[in-house]
């Protein structure tokens, strides 16, 4: 009977030591996955401030439509008008976006799928900063001094 109790014990000792390994492991991969969602959010956090700075620059010139056509005759001011309201819309929308995942998004997480989520959550979010970016260099370039 001792031998059976001893045999039982040292295999519930070996299935929560590799348990803990499996655990350890996966902290280990989720603080990783981690580590990537903060430098991709590091990387376009930046961005915002330009974004700022576009959608400033957008509001002077929606207001000014009437100079801007002065200037150029050819000028379709209701395209431009809904040119530079979609594109604001983007700079807010992308903006948005990033303040509502830095306000949900649990770093210290150990789970591996949420890790793993998030990051293509900041992913997808990356790649509209890098759309909406080219749409603003692209619009605004003419109007910027």
């Amino acid at each position: 009977m001792m031998k059976k109790y001893t045999l039982g014990t040292l295999a519930l000792g070996i299935l929560a030591t590799s348990a803990c390994q499996n655990t350890s492991g996966q902290n280990e991969e989720a603080e990783k996955l981690a580590t990537e969602a903060i430098e991709i959010h590091d990387e376009i956090m930046p961005q915002i401030s330009t974004f700022s700075k576009h959608e400033i620059l957008i509001d002077s010139l929606l207001q000014n439509l009437s100079l801007l056509k002065t200037v150029d005759s050819n000028l379709d001011t209701a395209e431009t008008n809904k040119k530079f309201s979609t594109l604001k819309g983007d700079l807010e929308s992308a903006t948005d976006k990033m303040m509502v995942w830095m306000k949900e998004y649990v770093a210290d997480s150990t789970d591996v799928n949420y890790q793993k989520a998030e990051v293509n959550r900041i992913s997808e979010l990356k790649t509209e900063f890098e759309q909406v970016t080219y749409e603003a260099e692209s619009l605004l370039a003419p109007f910027k001094k």
